[in-house]
């Protein structure tokens, strides 16, 4: 096979049928890791080093410093080198001489640190690796304890067990910073649910909450520290072996096996060995091997060594004995494993959306079990934050290495739960998170496809669903050529924002020019990003409105209801009154909700609550837009009101890969009715709030604007300034509610210039 790079040799290692169980129909396979180009960590080391350079975190020929005796100093080498770096390793020594001579031939500089610290060699290692990033200014430290990308690099592992062998029953690996085995177990439990995982420790390992016993001869497994990237939570069974026991089945491998590998691999060997003669016949075992034996010529496979620590004297064990809970492993032990009482469950939001829902959606994490936290750049920006309790993680949320620092630097991996947004801004980057994490989540490409319009309309006409005639427009010059292609009247909008901001019906070709100069001058968002600088011109769809609201999983999607929306008149397009469900006949309903699957499908979005905007024109039903979140201006109360079903509830469970509860308990009406000022100036007083609430059918009122608000005609949005909900067993009584209420209310506002 032929490689452009020698980093693209990486991976595709062989998967072997080992001579284990056959007698009793049982598979055991081995995942050869050790056939990389040095071992297991060539995969880590390549997924953090290139992340890095994506994000701009690793500078082009800055230097990298790694702390690490055996594979992941190869590894840091292997990769760093390859792409231009200076790389500084820092170990301890115990690192063998085979390792030193391959780095040093590398071109690496090495550091061996002379004396163990309060925590054994890993501490001491850490603390020279803070000096040298203080010497070394623009650095690179990968992190392997701590950075995601480590267990995010076994995906492609887990990829190639899928394509080799499709369904199997357990995995075994070993356990040193949590990467492989959990990043492993993990992006198989998205297609094998049900995968029994095995983690391999060493005896005196604090791992799994065994007392640590430093002086340890085996490497590559083990930890004195807990590494962050650990999630003990995906593990099932846990066993430990002592160094007698690990180094004789490492000579077991090879002699019975022929595989010439590393301590590691002869741990996971004898502990396949022990599984295959429990399993159930047609039982499919699989274990990781990491690492080869070369490195261990002068201690494992050296008597000299053995005789020199005694290792005989050591006591072994020919089969696992169940350790209990507060049991002290000194041989072969085995736990059914659960992990400690009092893990933190944090579902983390990227921002959220300013009004309606996102304060409500902090709530329901807190209901679910989980703690809420709020990655923001401005916590300031949202009312009733502080009343949700929730933690306020405070980040550069517009930056995807901000955003990772900030996670990697709170939590330990197996603290966090989940990943959501509520903000149309940050759907892409709370996706990125999520995958960047291994968590439920659409695919970024997918969400980005939605938040782009202008990339949604080239996917749609590719699909075949019906949507507007449409140009795309990056100078003022190809207003003309849009035009001629749209017709007029037609619409005018960005390709990226939300809320209806800068949408304008043009009635000709002067006023279309003049959108696309006003949008194209806006270099940055309301949230500071920056904008995509494309125009959409759009046919203009003469037709009511309505928006889907589909949710995901399990392969398919199901259609929570329908919304009507009433919208102002031209040339701004501002909603200011819902009702849900539409009442819309049967046949009507279900081409519309065809049209919107079709669209979901070409767009990529499987998972979670979508909100689809369609318009309905004499020939069918026409897209306008999917935004992949739940839908805002309170529209999943008005689908709690109605039928019972809590849409925010059902999207949180999503993110945290459990069941929602779809399943419709009611048959009701609800309608919200948004308060717009009829013209520019300052809000002095609002009156008649009581009596609006104390209308039948009213379940709410909500004043957002507080008096001295200046406040215009609505042209997006942003511009309403409080609503009335109401609830009724048919659609008249919700219109009746709302009316009779919005007659109670009265906007003061003092005529001035709105800037």
């Amino acid at each position: 096979m032929l490689f452009d790079t020698v980093t693209d040799a990486i991976g595709g290692t062989p998967l072997i049928r080992l001579r284990l169980g056959e007698a009793r129909g049982v598979e055991v396979y081995a995942k050869l890791e050790l056939q990389n180009l040095f071992a297991m960590k060539d995969r880590v080391a390549r997924n953090i080093l290139l992340e890095a350079r994506r994000l701009g975190t690793l500078k082009p020929g800055a230097p990298v410093i790694e702390s690490s005796s055996g594979t992941m100093a190869l590894g840091v080498a292997l990769v760093g080198r390859s792409l231009g770096h200076e790389v500084h390793i820092v170990t301890d020594p115990r690192i063998d001489p085979v390792t030193l001579a391959k780095l040093r031939a590398l071109g690496c500089r090495v550091h061996v640190v002379e004396a163990m610290t309060s925590h054994g060699w890993q501490s001491a290692r850490l603390e020279r690796l803070a000096e040298l990033l203080e010497e070394l200014p623009g650095a690179f430290w990968p992190q392997q304890y701590t950075n995601p990308d480590n267990p995010g690099a076994y995906r492609t592992l887990a990829g190639e067990l899928l394509a080799d062998l499709g369904r199997f029953d357990t995995l075994v690996g070993a356990v040193g910073s949590g990467g492989s085995l959990c990043g492993t177990a993990r992006a198989l439990r998205e297609e094998l649910p049900a995968l029994h995982v095995v983690g391999v420790d060493c005896v005196g390992s604090a791992l799994f909450g065994q007392p640590d016993v430093p002086q340890r001869l085996q490497s590559g497994l083990g930890n004195s520290l807990l590494p962050k990237n650990l999630d003990r939570t995906l593990i099932d069974e846990v066993h430990w072996l002592n160094d007698h026991e690990a180094f004789a089945a490492t000579w077991d491998l090879a002699r019975e096996q022929q595989i010439f590998g590393g301590n590691t691999s002869g741990s996971v060997y004898r502990v396949l060995t022990g599984l295959a003669d429990r399993a159930e016949p047609g039982t499919r075992i699989v274990g990781i091997l990491p690492d080869r034996g070369d490195r261990y010529a002068d201690t494992v496979y050296d008597d000299a060594h053995w005789e020199a620590n005694r290792l005989r004297e050591v006591p072994t064990a020919t089969a696992p004995a169940p350790l209990g809970p507060d049991g002290t492993a000194r041989t072969w032990s085995t736990l059914a494993y659960s992990p400690p009482a009092g893990i933190g469950r944090h579902l983390l939001f990227v921002e959220s959306n300013t009004t309606g829902t996102g304060m409500l959606a902090l709530d329901r994490a807190r209901e679910l079990g989980t703690v809420p936290v709020l990655l923001t750049g401005d916590p300031d920006r949202y009312r009733g934050l502080s009343e949700t309790g929730a933690e306020v993680l405070r980040c550069d949320t517009n930056s995807d290495a901000a955003l990772r620092a900030a996670v990697q630097e709170r939590f330990r991996r197996e603290e966090i739960a989940g990943v959501t947004t509520t903000s149309d801004f940050y759907v892409p980057a709370a996706a990125r998170i999520a995958q960047w994490l291994g968590l439920p989540g659409n695919a970024p490409e997918a969400v980005a496809v939605c938040r782009d319009k202008s990339a949604l309309r080239e996917r749609l006409r590719a699909a075949g669903v019906r949507q507007p005639r449409y140009a795309l427009v990056r100078e003022p010059a190809g207003a003309a050529a849009a035009v001629a292609r749209t017709g007029l009247p037609c619409v005018v909008k960005p390709a990226d924002d939300s809320g209806s901001t800068n949408v304008l019906l043009c009635a000709d070709e002067a006023a279309v020019r003049a959108q696309i100069e006003k949008i194209l001058a806006i270099d940055t968002n309301v949230r500071g990003m920056p904008t995509a600088r494309t125009v959409l011109v759009e046919e203009y769809l003469d037709g009511p409105e309505y928006s889907v609201e589909m949710f995901g999983g399990d392969g398919q999607a199901v259609c929570v209801g329908i919304t009507a929306k009433s919208v102002t008149a031209g040339p701004h397009f501002v909603e200011h009154r819902h009702l849900f469900p539409a009442p819309l006949p049967a046949g009507t309903a279900q081409l519309v909700i065809e049209t919107v699957t079709a669209a979901l499908d070409a767009a990529g979005i499987r998972l979670g609550a979508t909100h689809t905007e369609v318009k309905l024109t004499a020939d069918g039903p026409a897209l306008i837009e999917i935004n992949p979140r739940p839908a805002g201006g309170m529209i999943p109360e008005l689908i709690r009101l109605a039928t019972g079903v809590d849409l925010l509830d059902a999207q949180l469970r999503a993110a945290l890969g459990l069941p929602p509860h779809l399943k419709a308990e009611e048959a009701g009406h609800a309608g919200i009715q948004f308060l717009l000022a009829d013209t520019d100036g300052t809000l002095t007083a609002v009156h008649g709030a009581d009596a609006a609430a104390a209308v039948e059918g009213v379940e709410s009122v909500l004043v957002t604007a507080a008096p001295g608000t200046p406040v215009r005609r609505p042209c997006s949005a942003s511009d309403r300034l409080g609503h009335v909900i109401a609830r009724h067993g048919e659609p008249e009584g919700v219109h009746a509610a709302l009316d009779a209420a919005r007659a109670q209310l009265r906007l003061d506002i003092e005529a001035t210039p709105y800037y």
